[in-house]
């Protein structure tokens, strides 16, 4: 549920821009999952489970850059390649605002790729926000200049590299 706390000074403007009611401005209900289950569908583990029924905890190590070798870094290379050259098999992107989109009878999405979807999430979290009148307010960052910069970047980096595996089938 939608926090209906009052926004700060910082935000002078408010109801103006699709992100500050995500997801319930394009979507009218979601889906909660039970247990260890995660996802757009609750078909995935959460982050740190694996197995049929997501209750084999699992330690992933993220490998400092700096100390991977020569194949870890092609590996890598390749796989951010590939994931460029797939489309996402689960989401999609929206091309237009609620407003646009003429509240949803005139639906505005695209197909994308692995690599782009993350590039486009992390655009839209930060980008600017456009006012009613046309104008642009551009001093705004949802994804930098705010108390949820951390969770945020932490889960937008846990998404991604399960992106990648998704693409690759590497854990």
């Amino acid at each position: 549920v939608p926090s209906n706390s009052p926004v700060g000074a910082q935000f002078p403007f408010s109801g103006i821009d699709d992100r500050e009611n995500w997801p319930i401005v394009f979507y009218n209900r979601t889906c909660q999952c039970q247990g260890n289950f995660m996802g757009y569908n609750c078909g995935e583990c959460r982050f740190g489970y694996t197995g049929p029924n997501c209750t084999v905890r699992r330690n992933m190590i993220r490998k400092e850059i700096f100390r991977m070798t020569t194949a870890e870094k092609d590996k890598l290379i390749a796989y951010l390649n590939l994931a460029k050259h797939t489309t996402s098999p689960d989401y999609v992107i929206a091309t237009g605002t609620y407003e646009q989109m003429n509240n949803g009878s005139n639906p505005m999405f695209a197909d994308i790729n692995v690599y782009d979807l993350f590039v486009w999430l992390h655009y839209y979290a930060s980008r600017d926000a456009f006012l009613e009148d046309g104008s642009v307010w551009a001093n705004i960052d949802f994804a930098h200049e705010a108390p949820g910069f951390l969770p945020w970047h932490r889960f937008f980096l846990l998404l991604w590299e399960r992106e990648i595996q998704k693409v690759t089938g590497d854990d």
